[in-house]
Order: C-alpha cells, then structure tokens, then sequence
C-alpha cells in the first residue's frame, strides 16, 4: 500500500533488496537485434518510416554542413526517450524519464558541450546572440542580462518540462485508480472511472511522443545555434 503519492516514482523501491529500477532504462536494448532481420515485420517498417522523417525534418534544423550526421544522434536520443516515456504506462515499471535525474543527465552534457563548442569556436557569433539585432544602445545591457539568463536555464527547462509532464499525468492515473475501491458499489460511476482512465491513457501515449519529440527538437535547434 502506497504511504504516499508520490510513492510510485520513489527510484529506491528495490526487490529483495536490489535497487533495479533504473534498468529499466535499458531494457530498449532487447528489441534492437530485430532490427537485423532481411525481411522486417509491419512494426519495424512503421519506425524505419517514422525516423527517416525524423532524419528528414532534424536535417533541414542543421542548417550547417559541419553537422553532417548529427542527425542520427538525435534521432537516437528521440528513441530512448520516446522508450523510455511508453515503458511508463506499463504497470509495476519504474518511470526513469520522470525523474530529474535521468532528463538533466539527458540536458546538461549536451547543453555544456554546445556551449564549450561555440565559444571555443565561434567565439564572435555567440557574443553576436547576447545582443538582438534592431535593439537599442540603451537596452543592449539589459538584453546582455536577459539572454545570457535565458541561455543558462536551457537545461533545467528542457529537464523540467519532460519530468513534469510525464509526472502530472501518471499522477491523473493514480489518483483515478485510487478511487477505484471507493465507488465498488455504483456500476455507473464504475463505468465513467474505466472510460475517463481509458481516455487520460491515450492522451498520455500521444503526451509520451510529444514530449520526446519536443526534446530532441528543441536540443536541435541549440547545436544550431553555436554554428
């Protein structure tokens, strides 16, 4: 029995006392060597689909010739992601991606290698940034401030944003479960629980694309930037 709500992300549940939540990040790994077959089934042609217009649509964000291959990293990170998002509406699986440890593990490396990048290299064009173009003499202090803020909270919002909507809606889930055992004697209200938590299920699988969706984007157009 849950002591808590929040009792469903606590990443220290163990069985026989062996912390193995977190692999759970890894089980996406099973499911790679059928990739390898001759002859793919319907599943694995739909994914071949899906990702060569992601490839498509991430090569038209790297406008840069320098990124040539980038691409597929973030395809990559899409994936585990987007695996990562649907292993959680499985019940009795650890939900790594709503937690801040997995997405900020996720965002930071990315964002500082971004940043060590284009300041080692495009040193000019980053400065360039911090200062919009048409802005006036008497404002570019202020916009200096502000930039360099926005531009240093680009991590914890990309880590916080992807936790956050995986939480508040396995949160919906469990509190609809939760009341379950309370209306047992109205078949009605029975009815109307079932389909409402049949409906909130469906908007978390298409909440588990976007936001993996919107991850990878989003990292996308950063790695642009420094170029």
């Amino acid at each position: 029995m849950m002591t808590n709500l929040f009792s469903s992300f606590d990443p220290t549940s163990s069985i026989l006392s062996i912390p193995l939540n977190w692999l759970s990040t890894l089980l996406g790994i099973l499911i790679i060597p059928l990739s390898y077959w001759l002859i793919p089934n319907r599943s694995l042609i739909i994914w071949k689909m899906m990702t060569t217009k992601l490839y498509q649509e991430f090569k038209t964000l790297l406008i840069s010739n320098k990124n040539m291959g980038s691409s597929f990293f973030f395809i990559s990170l899409f994936s585990m992601i987007l695996f990562n998002n649907f292993l959680g509406l499985f019940p009795y699986i650890f939900t790594s991606s709503s937690h801040l440890t997995f997405t900020l593990s996720l965002a930071l490396p990315l964002w500082i290698s971004f940043m060590l990048y284009g300041w080692i290299n495009n040193t000019q064009h980053m400065f360039a940034h911090l200062v919009p173009q048409g802005t006036p003499p008497i404002l570019m202090p202020f916009m200096v401030c502000i930039e360099t803020i926005s531009n240093v909270i680009r991590p914890l919002t990309l880590a916080v944003r992807l936790a956050a909507n995986m939480i508040a809606g396995h949160l919906l889930l469990t509190l609809l479960g939760n009341t379950g055992p309370m209306i047992m004697n109205s078949p009605i209200l029975i009815q109307i629980l079932i389909l409402s938590q049949i409906l909130l299920l469906m908007l978390e699988l298409a909440v588990s694309i976007i936001q993996s969706y919107v991850f990878a984007v989003l990292t996308t157009l950063y790695s642009s930037e420094v170029n």
